[in-house]
């Protein structure tokens, strides 16, 4: 049972990646589209958490004595998921912009549709 506590966040990561995936690859209409991006990111960022966490790890600052890098979560993929959130965010926000744009040019926001209508 401790084994499947251990690896319960990488299945919800995987989990994640491969919903957002599934979507992003099935579904016609672009904000379903750009949502499964969102989940796709969601869970790259916890699969990425994930690989730094270290169970009875504490933060990654030496203010007891005898404290050793051993005992610490390592902040780098902390450090790369915090920016990786700030470009999801920001990727988000273009892609629904986009979209916005492509809505009032097409008056659709199925895929297929709009790969089909000439410029």
């Amino acid at each position: 049972m401790n084994i499947i506590n251990d690896y319960i966040y990488y299945f919800g990561a995987f989990s994640l990646i491969f919903i957002g995936l599934y979507i992003v690859l099935v579904k016609k209409n672009l904000i379903k589209v750009i949502i499964g991006l969102s989940i796709l990111d969601t869970g790259i960022n916890l699969f990425l958490i994930t690989v730094g966490y270290k169970k009875g790890g504490t933060a990654p600052i030496f203010s007891e004595p005898g404290l050793q890098a051993s005992e610490m979560v390592d902040p780098v993929p902390q450090a790369m998921v915090l920016t990786a959130i700030v470009i999801g965010v920001a990727v988000l926000a273009l892609a629904l912009s986009l979209s916005v744009r492509l809505y009032k040019h097409y008056g659709t926001l199925n895929l297929r549709k709009i790969k089909e209508l000439k410029w």
